[in-house]
């Protein structure tokens, strides 16, 4: 087990194998966000209109590629903990986690002080972890009903018949209940994403009992599949090193251009 594997399980049973389909799948979800970083990059410097990644299908890029982190460490997470929790590892992987989501914060607030990442997909993942804990033994359908839940409440929190607690204080934004419109280059709060993390836990339960997961893990991987996969199994690596190295890229070709 890699221990820079962004949404591996926080973690696994040392005699389980590894799961190839699973990797291939974080590499997917790490492709998808390079792309998205690329044209982010680009907007940044200005080779394409302000406004570009937050609009239209890059913004729906970019929601697809969070949901799909999210939900792979809710899969994770099952499978670390369907034979009871290990606490020790457990610490260990949510502290590099919440270590690396400590980085990302200080470095985009040295390059973005106004728009920096204050609760961005690394410190959701850390927190959903920690909740996901509470929901592990819960039936499949009542994680559903949960997930469900979670996704709607910030529309009801929003909706003029709510007459409950404001939001609103910085020291609540994580929730993502606030009515304010907030200024981060990244921002998964705990409503609604949330619900892709229960929505992983969910599918993975269900893989457990259907006997998915049995099969998968007694398949043999080719070699083009497990190259495929080899980004996946350090994802939090590649996480932290691709928007250094893409924006080091369009910087030089911006120099070689003038």
């Amino acid at each position: 087990m890699s221990t820079t594997d962004l949404t591996a399980p926080l973690a696994r049973p040392l005699a389980r194998p590894r799961i190839p389909a699973l990797d291939i799948a974080r590499t997917i979800a790490l492709v998808a966000m390079a792309v998205f970083h690329f044209n982010f990059d680009l907007e940044l410097f200005g080779y394409v209109a302000p406004g570009t990644s937050f609009t239209g299908f890059w913004r729906a890029l970019a929601v697809a590629t969070a949901s799909s982190f999210l939900f792979l460490a809710g899969v994770g997470l099952w499978l670390s903990h369907a034979e009871g929790i290990r606490w020790a590892a457990f610490g260990r992987r949510f502290a590099i986690i919440a270590g690396a989501a400590a980085l990302v914060s200080v470095g985009t607030y040295m390059a973005f002080p106004e728009a920096f990442v204050f609760f961005g997909i690394l410190h959701s993942i850390a927190l959903c972890s920690l909740l996901g804990l509470a929901a592990l033994r819960l039936p499949v359908v009542l994680i559903v009903a949960l997930a469900i839940v979670v996704f709607y409440v910030p529309e009801f929190v929003r909706s003029p018949s709510y007459n409950g607690p404001s939001f609103d204080a910085p020291w609540l934004w994580w929730t993502g209940l606030q009515t304010m419109q907030l200024s981060t280059v990244d921002y998964e709060p705990i409503f609604p994403w949330f619900a892709a993390f229960l929505a992983g836990m969910a599918a993975s339960k269900l893989a457990t009992r259907t006997g998915v997961w049995a099969r998968l893990e007694t398949l043999t991987p080719s070699r083009a599949a497990d190259l495929a996969g080899l980004p996946g199994r350090h994802s939090l690596l590649v996480y932290l090193i691709h928007q250094p190295i893409l924006i080091g890229l369009v910087w030089s070709a911006t120099q070689l251009l003038r």
